[in-house]
């Protein structure tokens, strides 16, 4: 591994213990019954412990969107073409893709990189230039790119976040745009928690039941071609992985070493924050779970993980919608913490830990 990515590997600690517990402590002092907020209490505690502040702050929010492409694309894996990737770049450089929508909705700024296009988008305004190479390599022929390849991708997701901090960062989503990518992450998904292929795969960007079969079978195919360590994340982000995906599990890392929350949004990210946290365990407790996809393998992570999503939309676009949207109800979590007056504060009677013992449960 590099030297910055040791580094971030090796900064990322556990979480804040006393600015939970005054964190609880505060809760309970709040003019509500004891846990009557539920998860927005639960959410508001593990904020305080990874931003270290018994009250946590989300204001300044960013989105980061991953984008290249996939060689094994050639396979008919997706319902679309490869050239649409560029397309969409340019259109979330322009503002008009859902995630701007949702991004400007939530007062989070997008942020856009060229981790691996397959195209030049020099002429794509405001689009981070930091392509690594014209796409991967398809993954069931050859290894999907070289391991300083990968390294170097995670090292662009570590490096956006430092570079955000100086303007202000206090939570950032991840997203990403690569046609072919959720057979990339499902291959990720089956190398690095032994599933069948068949079980983390679904359809992606809407191929027919029909072609399901063949994607699987390209998967397994992949797989059986490069044979992925499962001991070894960087391993199997290079042998079956995608360059947004490794950028990506850069920001999850990156996030953890700042002690900023990093939300994951659908199966893409999914994939990423597994790898994430394959190479540093910690991280996973600065991972705060959007929504969960309709894509029959996200549950198998979030399950591996042990996180629970905030809500299911039967949403499957990518981009980092999801992990978007979420930014009003985790911002909403910590606002209740910070700005909720107490019982004394407000002058209303009662003691909380006179309440109820059910309620506590």
């Amino acid at each position: 591994m590099t030297d910055l990515l040791t580094r971030t590997i090796a900064a990322i600690t556990p979480l804040d213990a006393d600015a939970m517990r005054a964190a609880e402590a505060r809760q309970l002092q709040l003019t509500k019954p004891p846990k009557a907020l539920g998860r927005l209490e639960t959410l508001s505690i593990q904020l305080a412990g990874i931003q270290g502040k018994a009250q946590p702050v989300i204001e300044s929010k960013a989105i980061a969107v991953m984008a290249a492409d996939h060689g094994v694309t050639a396979e008919g894996v997706s319902a679309f073409p490869a050239e649409v990737t560029p397309g969409m770049v340019f259109n979330f450089a322009a503002g008009g893709a859902a995630i701007n929508v949702i991004g400007r909705h939530v007062g989070a700024r997008v942020l856009v990189t060229d981790v691996g296009v397959n195209a030049d988008l020099s002429a794509a305004e405001g689009v981070r230039q930091k392509k690594v190479r014209m796409g991967t390599a398809n993954m069931a022929q050859e290894p999907a790119m070289t391991r300083e390849q990968a390294v170097r991708a995670i090292e662009i997701g570590i490096e956006l976040v430092e570079e955000e901090l100086g303007k202000g960062l206090d939570i950032i989503a991840t997203g990403e745009m690569g046609i072919g990518n959720t057979t990339a992450a499902s291959a990720v998904i089956a190398a690095l928690t032994g599933e069948p292929a068949a079980t983390v795969t679904g359809r992606g960007t809407g191929i027919s039941a029909a072609a399901l079969p063949a994607k699987v079978a390209v998967i397994e195919k992949a797989l059986a071609v490069n044979q992925p360590d499962a001991a070894d994340a960087i391993d199997v982000l290079a042998k079956v992985g995608g360059l947004e995906i490794a950028a990506m599990t850069g920001v999850f890392l990156g996030g953890a070493a700042h002690r900023i929350p990093v939300v994951m949004d659908g199966f893409i990210s999914a994939a990423a924050a597994l790898a994430a946290v394959r190479l540093c365990h910690e991280c996973v407790d600065y991972i705060l779970p959007s929504h969960v996809s309709i894509e029959i393998g996200h549950q198998v992570v979030l399950d591996e993980l042990g996180l629970v999503p905030l809500f299911d939309l039967q949403m499957r676009l990518g981009e980092g919608t999801g992990a978007a949207l979420s930014m009003s109800i985790i911002e909403a979590a910590a606002r209740i913490l910070s700005e909720m007056a107490t019982f004394e504060s407000a002058g209303v009677a009662g003691d909380p830990s006179d309440a109820d013992a059910e309620l506590t449960r």
